[in-house]
């Protein structure tokens, strides 16, 4: 069964676990290339409650955020990679720069992002904190980004 949802299911579904007594955890990238980095990002996030919801962002918006080589990879193979990841329990799409529709309808009970992001810049943070919930950083693994991978294959050419 596919992981990927409409956000009208993932809202229902996160009211049905709520109510539950159970926590949902949402993180969001555009994950062209799955890395170590990513891996982590990801386990420590699935850790942190008991489904964890992946936005990742679609092609257009992935242009409009690295630039026009970018994506790497179209969107329906980035989701296909992240299925495959058992501590994923559901991902969509969203055509946005931010995830912010997706925290606003979600309210999710914890939010990760990398450490990179300074917490005053994490879109959402206000939502979710002013809903109880918290924010969580994860350290990067230095050298892992999808930028700095491609720029390391582009200097080995």
């Amino acid at each position: 069964m596919s992981k990927l949802r409409a956000l009208e299911e993932l809202v229902a579904e996160r009211e049905a676990l709520r109510r539950e007594g159970k926590r949902v955890a949402f993180t969001n990238g555009c994950f062209e290339i799955l890395h170590a980095g990513h891996v982590e990002l990801l386990r420590r996030a699935r850790a942190e409650a008991d489904l964890l919801v992946v936005g990742v962002n679609d092609d257009a918006s992935v242009r409009r955020l690295k630039g026009p080589e970018r994506p790497v990879a179209p969107l329906a193979d980035r989701l296909e990679v992240l299925e495959a990841v058992s501590f994923v329990d559901r991902l969509v799409s969203f055509p946005e720069d931010t995830p912010l529709r997706l925290v606003e309808a979600l309210r999710p009970d914890v939010l990760v992002k990398g450490a990179d992001w300074p917490l005053e810049r994490i879109v959402g943070r206000e939502i979710v904190e002013g809903a109880g919930g918290r924010i969580v950083r994860v350290p990067l693994r230095p050298g892992l980004s999808t930028t700095e991978i491609l720029r390391r294959a582009r200097e080995r050419e």
